[in-house]
């Protein structure tokens, strides 16, 4: 299973941040995997997921548009299918083998995205 990579960005928290993210990477031909964000304390705060053959150009975009990324780091990207009940069985597959997961959330194409400071775990339970 290949990974991904995940961005994190903290950004202010006003109208027109997360469509500079947007543009800035889709200038550059950067196609965002999938994407959270929320608001915490005034600030917003986004997680970006970028295919790893486009890292380098997404970092350099997002520098351009003045947008810090404060973490990045490899995350395991798993299908999930749309019906009720499914992020529950791939959770319950990584909670019976008592692997911890830090950051979780759907991407498109019915995949979800999850980072765990045990990777190689992780991906040994999805191989194949």
């Amino acid at each position: 299973m290949p990974l991904q990579t995940d961005f994190m960005v903290v950004v202010e928290d006003r109208p027109g941040i997360a469509a500079r993210v947007g543009e800035a990477l889709g200038a550059v031909g950067v196609n965002i995997e999938g994407l959270c964000g929320f608001t915490s304390g005034g600030l917003g705060i986004m997680h970006v997921l970028i295919g790893e053959e486009h890292v380098e150009a997404a970092r350099n975009a997002l520098a351009d548009a003045s947008v810090e990324i404060m973490t990045q780091r490899h995350v395991a990207v798993v299908p999930c299918a749309n019906r009720p009940g499914e992020v529950g069985r791939v959770m319950r597959r990584l909670a019976s083998e008592e692997v911890n997961c830090d950051l979780v959330f759907l991407v498109t194409d019915q995949r979800l995205a999850i980072g765990s400071d045990e990777m190689d775990r992780v991906r040994s339970l999805f191989e194949g």
